[in-house]
């Protein structure tokens, strides 16, 4: 088996009605490890800030997509990009603090923001924007950052945009909604497929199946079911 660690957060892995594992993510994974021939696919839920050190401690040997850094290489390898996406906030219906971004959040002093721990995110507000450690609420996943807000105890929850976008559509009772970061502010990131060191064979394998698969029929209709657009999609052919 090849195991592949991910985090629920829609729309690159959560469970459908029916129970079942699906997201952009995991469905790319598993056409990806299928047409390289490898061993079939099995998914392992974990938290974010596990993913990366369980993959060094051999408990998966591949991650759900993840925001290339220069400190994330040093201790992993990456498939080549499989999305590029924009930060976004989560706030409440009506945007009440008409925020626009984290220049809005740091000139606020009374708006407090959530984050997941470890995620590129938490790094942008504190070291990029300066906003306050005291005004930045730290979590371990989506969904209690994201009922941060649903319960005002947050007044805005920095992701990506998409998966904000996923949050609201399911969840149409909530009065909530997505503001994109402009890309001024912060251009959109690559994401990529994470592997242990060790194992460069499995990424080879992985980056063989991506250059020919990236950008084909098949791609664009698997990303287009979970919400991409062409321009999206273009961004990482």
């Amino acid at each position: 088996m090849t195991s592949f660690a991910y985090l629920i957060e829609p729309p690159f892995n959560y469970r459908a009605v029916d129970g079942s594992l699906t997201g952009c993510d995991v469905e790319l994974a598993r056409t990806v490890l299928q047409a390289a021939g490898l061993p079939p696919f099995q998914a392992v839920e974990t938290t974010f800030a596990q993913l990366l050190p369980g993959l060094a401690a051999g408990r998966w040997q591949m991650t759900t997509g993840l925001f290339v850094t220069e400190q994330r290489q040093r201790l992993v390898n990456f498939s080549r990009p499989i999305w590029a996406l924009a930060d976004g906030l989560l706030v409440a219906q009506g945007n009440p603090l008409a925020l626009d971004g984290y220049r809005s959040i740091a000139r606020n002093p009374h708006c407090r923001l959530a984050v997941v721990r470890d995620q590129i995110q938490q790094r942008t507000a504190l070291e990029g924007f300066d906003i306050p450690a005291a005004r930045v609420q730290v979590y371990d996943g989506y969904a209690e950052a994201a009922q941060a807000v649903l319960d005002g105890r947050a007044d805005a929850y920095a992701s990506v945009a998409r998966a904000h976008t996923a949050f609201a559509e399911q969840h149409p009772a909530a009065q909530v909604e997505t503001v994109v970061v402009a890309t001024t502010e912060k251009p959109p990131a690559f994401g990529a497929f994470a592997f242990a060191k060790h194992d460069d064979a499995l990424r080879q394998g992985v980056d063989a199946v991506l250059d020919c698969l990236l950008g084909s029929t098949e791609h664009r209709l698997l990303l287009k079911r979970f919400g991409f657009t062409d321009q999206e999609i273009d961004l990482v052919v």
